[in-house]
């Protein structure tokens, strides 16, 4: 595992220790990580504060040329919410940890020319997997399930 999904897998580790969902993202720019956050809905009583959204919240306002040359790398497959923040940033490249426990928005993305890397990290999987186990009604919230 790269050192930039190693960073989105600590901070999913730290959502859940904070008794969040364990979903982490980080953004990079010319090799060096410029945003970094993790699932923080339930520690902040948000609507959207997905990993991938926390990521880009605490990257701060960056210029549409910084997005253009990012990529995000998520512990989770992307949900159409944060998709459409990647596609609205202009983010050229996703690096997803795992897709098994969820399969976000990866064709819509694809279909508007980004990149996509699936890493296959058994770590996410199974901190997912037990998550899920665990919680089942806190993540079906999260993805907006009955």
């Amino acid at each position: 595992m790269d050192e930039f999904m190693q960073a989105a897998l600590d901070e999913a580790r730290l959502g859940l220790a904070e008794g969040g969902i364990p979903i982490g993202s980080v953004l990079v720019h010319q090799g060096k990580i410029i945003g970094r956050g993790h699932n923080r809905r339930v520690q902040k009583g948000s609507t959207t504060l997905h990993g991938e959204m926390d990521a880009l919240e605490n990257a701060g306002r960056q210029t549409a040329q910084v997005y253009r040359e990012c990529t995000i790398y998520t512990t989770l497959s992307p949900c159409p919410m944060c998709s459409g923040a990647i596609l609205l940033y202009g983010i050229p490249k996703v690096v997803i940890g795992e897709n098994q426990t969820f399969l976000g928005d990866e064709a819509h993305l694809c279909s508007r020319g980004v990149e996509l890397e699936l890493v296959n990290s058994s770590e996410c999987v199974e901190l997912m997997t037990q998550f899920i186990r665990d919680k089942p009604e806190l993540w079906n919230e999260d993805i907006g399930e009955p």
